[in-house]
């Protein structure tokens, strides 16, 4: 396993049903995340297309212009689910407690994991699920910032740099057999000198690792 078991671990280990019971409508990351986030969907998504939004909220930054012909989302609340207008359906589901996805082989086009990763503790497991659901040539987009619920992120990702963690996301595509190469896009907005003396930070960074199912 890529892991060891202190990697996993979570300062808060209580049961994640209790922590994502009440729903939060609200966006985890700034405006700039969302728009790179955006245009990155409209360069590596396609048209009629079957996309898997995994570990989703109530929105998914999907681009307008694009039509697809099925997006399906999980989470872990159900009205955060129910109130995204990208969705044509959805799934509950704690992937710590049960990572076997209730979808059929070879179904989708594209899985996008968005500021979310963070929270898996078993991904080998999760990652050979979403190389399992992907049509061959598929691709597989997890984006992700410097922000976190902290009691709820894994240990490896909490004492990781930034740089570090977009090195354990491409380690996650390598662990799975069949994925191409991981790409990466890697966006640090400068800080602002003022900003910084004040101890505040700039716009969210912006990070996304990506791969193919290959053949």
């Amino acid at each position: 396993m890529l892991l060891r078991p202190e990697h996993r671990t979570k300062q808060d280990p209580s049961n994640d049903n209790d922590f994502y019971a009440a729903p939060r409508f609200v966006t985890h990351v700034d405006a700039g995340f969302i728009d790179q986030l955006t245009e990155l969907y409209k360069e590596k998504l396609k048209p009629n297309s079957r996309v898997l939004d995994l570990m989703s909220s109530w929105v998914s930054h999907l681009p307008d212009e694009i039509e697809f012909d099925h997006v399906e989302g999980h989470g872990m609340n159900r009205e955060e689910l129910a109130k995204n207008p990208g969705l044509d359906s959805y799934f509950v589901q704690n992937l710590n407690h049960n990572p076997k996805l209730p979808l059929n082989n070879e179904d989708f086009d594209a899985v996008l994991i968005t500021v979310s990763v963070q929270y898996l503790q078993y991904p080998e497991a999760i990652f050979a699920e979403i190389y399992r659901i992907l049509k061959p040539g598929g691709i597989v987009i997890v984006s992700f910032s410097n922000r976190m619920f902290f009691q709820k992120a894994i240990a490896i990702w909490r004492d990781n740099s930034e740089a570090g963690r977009v090195e354990l996301v491409k380690k996650y595509f390598q662990a799975i057999p069949g994925f191409s190469t991981a790409e990466t896009v890697i966006n640090q907005p400068p800080i602002p000198g003022f900003l910084q003396l004040l101890g505040m930070a700039g716009s969210d960074p912006f990070y996304a690792v990506m791969a193919t199912k290959e053949g």
